[in-house]
């Protein structure tokens, strides 16, 4: 019987190739984003390339009330969720004293609170199964502090130790934590955040998405 995956930030970058890579690996999907447009795309896509089953979910996770709309609509539709895969983020450049307070407000929502409580919520029926995978996507932002990005680097690091430890937490329950922290990867965050001239992208040679996808997947499994 196939498992299904729930993917956050579906529509681009990592999220997009997560995505792919799921389906590739037979995997139903519940792809999650703002985008209506996009994840439609994307959608077609997988059907054509992978007769796979997925769902759409048009939500804004940095919105307080997404996540219990998301599990309350799968609730609906009778769908579990064996893999939760926590990709939805962004970040922001610029000195924290000059930076726009509710950009930052809404980066903390979405980065941290909107993944905590999709975990807080899917978690349970998990462990009352015995068996279960969520995965966080954190970043190598996570092991240290970042002048410029401060609140981003800060949101990174709680998704790595906020997984470390429930990982403690569910040993012996069937159900795994997996955090993945990769380092420059290519993807639409670079614009986002306002980093593409950055020394960390200009210095570094980025990843693929794609391989940092196979990485996380592999190590997910």
């Amino acid at each position: 019987m196939s498992k299904t995956a729930l993917i956050t930030g579906a529509s681009f970058g990592l999220g997009y190739e997560f995505a792919k890579l799921f389906a590739r690996e037979g995997h139903d999907l519940v792809l999650v984003a703002r985008s209506e447009e996009r994840l439609a795309a994307v959608k077609t896509e997988i059907a054509v390339k992978y007769q796979r089953p997925v769902n759409l979910l048009v939500v804004d996770l940095s919105l307080p009330t997404a996540p219990q709309l998301i599990f309350d609509e799968l609730k609906a539709m009778g769908i579990e969720v064996d893999i939760l895969v926590n990709n939805a983020g962004f970040g922001t450049y610029g000195s924290f004293v000059n930076s726009d307070w509710y950009k930052e407000a809404n980066m903390i929502d979405l980065n941290v609170r909107s993944l905590a409580h999709l975990t807080r919520l899917f978690l349970p029926g998990m462990v009352q199964r015995k068996q279960g995978k969520i995965l966080n996507v954190a970043s190598s932002a996570a092991f240290q502090a970042g002048p410029l990005m401060s609140v981003y680097y800060a949101s990174k690091a709680f998704v790595l130790h906020f997984s470390e430890a429930i990982a403690s937490e569910l040993q012996r329950t069937g159900v795994t934590v997996t955090c993945l922290c990769p380092g420059p990867t290519e993807t639409e965050f670079q614009k986002t955040a306002g980093v593409e001239r950055a020394r960390l992208f200009t210095l570094l040679k980025p990843m693929k998405a794609a391989q940092v996808c196979e990485f996380g997947y592999k190590a997910l499994m």
